[in-house]
């Protein structure tokens, strides 16, 4: 176990390292430590969501968007926009949703492998399938009552759905590639997309015989029928929503948005409602008029690990990886979900002089960017769900794997070459590279720790933290922890393990959903060279600047 540091020889050896990092080739001194912390303001907006999916229009005319990140199902005034959770975490998990013929509700709760449905509003919510991972997009047969079900990336099938649950789904289709967001038409047909094929198609659900409709799509995510003849499909990449004549598969282009597009619903009066999950976006388009309005979005998804240097912070976004001028606040893209087709939902970054890092426990990679081209040069595969990463100058990278509880790093041709820095680290989450050289990291069970960056036995600098995720170094040498499970961010002197609070109450610390890290969405944290404090916020997608008071 980690020997916990004392005060003594020990503190103040780290303490003059930090101090000695700082003065050296300073040409102005560092920022002195505060007497206090102004209170949080947002740098960047809240937004509703964390990531928006599936969409539907039910009975009572109510536009239902679905998330996954945020496990729930909101409600957006198709006029205002005001969006509120309409079914709550973690029932609420909906990469899709579909509105029965007498007004029944169902909806894939993508991350746990079930389908949920429940009558009317109040009526208790049932689980129609599970042990189906990946599933992901639904819709009833409005003339027959009959509800079937996809899974898609987590798995390749088309299922029927017995609406009383007493039997197990049947097979209609395996390994067909990716049927993604699709309707049931009103010849009981399946009409919807194929993620992986770039096709639009329809599917008979007695058979499961598949028929070419259109194709040449780049990622085709969602397909609906507007009963006039048309299929209406959001391509992810190309960010166009094309128009398909069913009769001759002829596609028009109806309008160009953002790439990231997910999913979309066709209200009784002709609106297209479309989903877009980098931007938490819903938009309505009027295909008669061509006039577009953005309901409801904001300009980050899902924020989580954070960095700052000069008047710049990069964003790992989970559905794009963001920079942000924090001068203006106005944020840009550097990759988003779909459009870069290497990008792979980066819940943390880290920076060297010459790369990001953009690590990902969910599919288990560490990507590596250049700064200078904002090009992929690298993705490190097959690690145990990777929580962070820092790029050394010398070409290797320190990754933190969650699922081993180590520090390793990663060199040589392909980053083959692996050496275990530490080990036994219950649930490292974010790290660091201190003024001293040693690596610090946030561990899960209420720690902040000192690893040598040689390796070595991992010493434990503050102890009875709740949650740690997000850190990073002041000027003047303390360290800045987010404790998501008290939804505080507190300054830790490395010499002896004080601490003071900075911020309270912060909308950080957003539940996972069974099965998932309980540290799920790290809340990000960076310092600005003048001593501001960058905060992501999961419970509701903004990023906050916490000044500090002289």
């Amino acid at each position: 176990m980690p020997s916990t540091l004392r005060r003594g020889a020990a503190g103040a050896m780290l303490a003059g390292a930090f101090l000695a990092a700082a003065l050296s080739g300073c040409s102005t001194p560092a920022p002195t430590r505060p007497a206090g912390w102004a209170a949080p303001e947002a740098l960047v907006r809240p937004s509703a969501f964390a990531g928006v999916h599936g969409l539907a229009v039910d009975r009572q005319g109510r536009l239902l968007a679905g998330s996954v990140v945020g496990s729930s199902i909101w409600e957006v005034d198709r006029r205002t926009g005001e969006a509120r959770v309409f079914i709550g975490a973690p029932e609420g998990q909906a990469d899709d949703i579909a509105v029965g013929p007498r007004g029944e509700l169902a909806w894939t709760n993508y991350l746990m492998g079930m389908l949920r449905y429940r009558e009317r509003d109040g009526a208790p919510m049932q689980v129609l399938a599970k042990e189906l991972p990946g599933l992901n997009s639904l819709d009833f047969d409005r003339r027959s009552g009959r509800l079937y079900a996809s899974q898609v990336f987590l798995g390749d099938a088309l299922w029927e759905i017995d609406r009383s649950g007493r039997t197990p789904p049947r097979l209609i289709g395996k390994d067909l590639g990716g049927f993604n967001g699709f309707e049931v038409g009103p010849d009981g047909m399946l009409y919807g997309p194929l993620w992986f094929k770039g096709q639009v198609v329809k599917i008979d659900p007695a058979s499961g015989a598949v028929t070419v409709i259109a194709d040449g799509f780049q990622i085709p995510a969602a397909a609906n029928l507007d009963g006039k003849g048309h299929l209406w499909v959001v391509d992810a990449r190309s960010g166009e929503l094309v128009r398909v004549e069913l009769a001759t598969g002829r596609k028009t282009v109806a309008r160009q948005l953002k790439p990231s597009l997910d999913n979309l619903a066709i209200a009784p009066d002709g609106t297209i409602y479309i989903s877009n999950m980098a931007d938490n976006a819903v938009q309505a388009f009027n295909p008669a008029t061509g006039e577009l309005r953005t309901l409801t979005g904001g300009a980050v998804a899902v924020p989580g690990g954070l960095k700052a240097e000069g008047d710049r912070l990069w964003v790992a976004d989970i559905f794009g990886f963001r920079e942000v001028d924090l001068k203006s606040g106005a944020v840009s893209d550097i990759f988003r979900m779909q459009r870069e087709p290497e990008l792979e939902y980066p819940f943390s970054v880290g920076l060297s002089r010459t790369r990001f890092a953009l690590s990902s426990w969910f599919t288990g990679t560490v990507q590596l960017v250049d700064r200078a081209t904002r090009k992929t040069t690298a993705v490190i595969h097959g690690l145990k769900a990777p929580y962070d990463a820092i790029p050394l100058e010398d070409g290797s990278v320190i990754v933190a794997e969650i699922a081993t509880g180590t520090l390793t790093r990663a060199s040589g041709e392909k980053f083959a070459e692996r050496k275990v820095l530490a080990g036994g680290i219950q649930g490292p989450v974010q790290m660091v590279l201190g003024a001293d050289g040693a690596i610090y990291v946030t561990e899960a069970a209420g720690r902040l720790l000192r690893v040598p960056l040689a390796g070595g036995q991992p010493v434990a600098v503050a102890q009875g933290l709740a949650m740690p995720e997000g850190l990073a170094q002041t000027p003047w040498g303390s360290f800045i922890v987010a404790e998501a499970a008290a939804q505080r961010l507190v300054e830790i002197d490395p010499a002896d393990g004080s601490r003071r609070t900075v911020a309270e109450r912060l909308p950080i610390g957003l539940a996972p959903s069974p099965g998932l890290p309980p540290t799920n969405v790290p809340t990000g944290v960076a310092v600005g060279a003048d001593g501001s404090i960058y905060v992501s916020a999961d419970r509701d997608n903004a990023i906050y600047r916490i000044r500090p008071r002289r």
